[in-house]
């Protein structure tokens, strides 16, 4: 499985996101790579599966094909737990 990490330059909320994802992933023993990236990256990517992206880039990032995941406090496991979980469940 392949996540996308996403903010505005692609170098530091995306980074702690995608440090975050794959500390709860770890956590659900689900496999999976996370790559952090910029929003213009990500709009040309079509390989990932779930991204994950702060509120106000979800409507930029619409269109994808991939499961699009507003992250409203990045540094909170537990919201970045139940909403993986909602959308692998």
């Amino acid at each position: 499985m392949k996540l996308l990490a996403v903010c505005g330059m692609g170098i530091g909320t995306s980074v702690l996101l995608k440090m975050n994802a794959e500390k709860v992933l770890r956590t659900l023993d689900i496999e999976a790579t996370v790559d952090a990236t910029d929003l213009a990256t990500a709009q040309a990517r079509r390989d990932a599966q779930i991204i994950l992206t702060t509120p106000d880039l979800v409507d930029k990032l619409q269109g994808l094909p991939a499961e699009i995941i507003a992250i409203e406090h990045f540094f909170d496991l537990e919201e970045i737990t139940q909403k993986l979980e909602r959308s692998l469940g």
